[in-house]
């Protein structure tokens, strides 16, 4: 392997720096141009021919090189079949600026599969020798230039297919150059396609290990070298999947900001600030009837921030379905959904209501409790005073099975009194209908069981009746699985205690910043405790406080404690 090039650290293609830095040859200086021959390994008896399965590792041995090839070649594609013509092509389709930032860290991530690829056919090559690959993995990619530049390339992914996607739809010149360049590709492969490959590269060699590790027997000298690579590959791969997840909920949020119409109070509030997603999901809303009966089900994208909740409906590109022109784009570069807000509600008046609470607190206000999308109650169900938590047809059919149980019973005890004997009417058939019914029972009673499960409930403030009484109305969620459900009551309830945090902290750099200017507000007493440096909000209005003129100061002061 060649030594690394002078003036960077570990071999690395240079410092890291914007996807739209300069583009100039030093760019190209340190990266080799690398010819690997095609070594592939030839079964042999090797010194551990003893042990079992030596040909299967042989085969994943095989598997690696082969994967490895592919992913090199698929990365020189990207710059040769696209990047390059792009910044030699006049007129230009794609800006050189716009042009850096899509192909940003391409040519370094190449880099060091080359060089990686080099020592894998050295190793192919002596392999009935060593039997070793475990080593060779770790020497490469625990380097933290791998994860320097793939990181880089992680963040910047979004961006890069968001000005691909743009220049598709404004750009004939540029979506003509991705469509032919589709159709003259021996397995016509999109450039998307090969740009997502460095983000599912390392899941890819985590298999191929687990499957190699699974076949090296204990006492093998390549053993605790394959766990070690496993371990380091794993835990690379856990950074980029949240670096990428961070992406992600940016670019949600940014999307989410885009459907929103400029003049409304949500558009203001996803605007300022630094919001945050915690977290995002496609769950299913469900309407209930005044009975309880399921009147509808629909698909809502629901968006939870650090101090709203939102519930909003992806919809097509286009209302009588999505055009030539867009599936062609949406085949070379994935299209975001645009959303159509249902609702958004402050996160502290959002409360989560759990099956078997429906007899606790609300009970007094249940005739104020309506469910999202239904009818008004009737003067009957009114009258009951009743609201259905729950899957209410489960638990109507647990009812009746109950009270049919119970009637068979006393069948039971009156057939037990009759004297005589008569086909199908006796103690052994009346018994045969109890345990059915209890089977039924059982079973029912798991369906709930299962359902609750899945069933977010969440308690939202509405618009006040017209004696200006409060209502709130339910809006429950079907999530995927269980584990939905309780990572959505959890986010939920450690949101409320951030932002209560949070808005005490705000409260106390305020108080602060009034004694400090010997001011005070009447009615207002000042809050203990350090007031965080780090929070960036504190900051601004820190910097902000000493311009403020004393009665305007008072009144954002007292607006912000008057919320707590």
């Amino acid at each position: 392997v060649p030594a690394p090039q002078a003036g960077t650290r570990e071999g690395s293609p240079g410092p890291r720096g914007s996807p739209f830095a300069g583009d100039s040859e030093e760019e190209d200086m340190g990266l080799l141009e690398v010819s690997v021959p095609d070594i592939k390994p030839q079964p042999g008896a090797g010194p551990h021919a003893s042990w079992p399965d030596p040909v299967v590792r042989r085969h994943i041995l095989g598997s690696i090189v082969q994967s490895e090839g592919s992913y090199v070649d698929s990365l020189k594609r990207v710059l040769q079949d696209y990047r390059n013509p792009l910044m030699e092509m006049e007129p230009k389709a794609l800006s050189a600026r716009k042009c850096r930032a899509v192909f940003f860290r391409v040519k370094e991530i190449l880099h060091c599969h080359s060089v990686f690829q080099i020592a894998l056919s050295s190793r192919v090559a002596e392999w009935d020798a060593t039997e070793k690959i475990g080593d060779l993995f770790v020497a490469s990619f625990s380097k933290s230039v791998v994860l320097d530049v793939y990181s880089d390339y992680v963040n910047n992914f979004t961006n890069a297919m968001a000005i691909i996607k743009k220049a598709c739809l404004t750009k004939p010149a540029f979506l003509e150059f991705l469509k032919r360049r589709q159709v003259c590709s021996p397995d016509r492969v999109t450039l998307y396609g090969l740009m997502v490959k460095p983000i599912q590269r390392f899941p890819q060699f985590i298999l191929l290990l687990q499957d190699m590790l699974k076949n090296t027997p204990r006492g093998h000298p390549d053993r605790l070298s394959l766990q070690l690579a496993l371990t380091e590959l794993e835990t690379l791969a856990e950074k980029l999947n949240e670096q990428k997840r961070l992406a992600d909920q940016v670019a949600e949020i940014q999307q989410l900001t885009k459907s929103v119409s400029d003049r409304s109070s949500l558009n203001k509030l996803l605007t300022s600030g630094q919001r945050q997603l915690l977290l995002c999901e496609t769950l299913t809303e469900t309407v209930y009837g005044d009975r309880g009966q399921l009147v509808k089900s629909k698909e809502r994208r629901v968006f939870l921030l650090n101090d709203m909740l939102v519930s909003g409906l992806a919809i097509a590109p286009h209302p009588g379905g999505p055009s030539r022109r867009t599936l062609e784009i949406s085949s070379l570069a994935p299209l975001g959904p645009k959303y159509v807000v249902k609702w958004n509600t402050a996160l502290p008046q959002v409360q989560v209501v759990e099956v078997g609470q429906e007899g606790g607190s609300h009970d007094k206000d249940n005739a104020l409790i309506q469910h999202a999308g239904a009818k008004k109650a009737s003067a009957a169900g009114q009258a009951q005073n009743k609201v259905y938590l729950g899957p209410p047809r489960l638990f109507q059919e647990l009812q009746d099975l109950q009270k049919d149980l119970a009637v068979v019973e006393q069948i039971t005890l009156l057939v037990s009194t009759l004297h005589g004997t008569y086909q199908n009417l006796n103690m052994a058939v009346a018994q045969d209908w109890c345990l059915a019914l209890q089977r039924l029972l059982r079973v029912k009673e798991e369906e709930i069981h299962s359902a609750n499960k899945c069933r977010l409930r969440l308690l939202l403030p509405g618009k006040p009746d017209k004696s200006g009484r409060p209502i709130s109305f339910m809006v429950v969620f079907i999530t995927p699985n269980p584990l939905s459900k309780i990572s959505w009551v959890n986010r939920l309830h450690l949101a409320k205690i951030g932002l209560r945090e949070w808005l005490a902290c705000w409260a106390s750099a305020v108080c602060s910043v009034l004694l400090a200017r010997g001011g005070g507000v009447q009615g207002l007493s000042p809050m203990c405790g350090p007031v965080p440096i780090s929070c960036l909000k504190l900051r601004c209005f820190a910097e902000r406080a000493p311009v403020l003129a004393g009665e305007e100061l008072a009144n954002v002061s007292s607006s912000l404690l008057l919320g707590l």
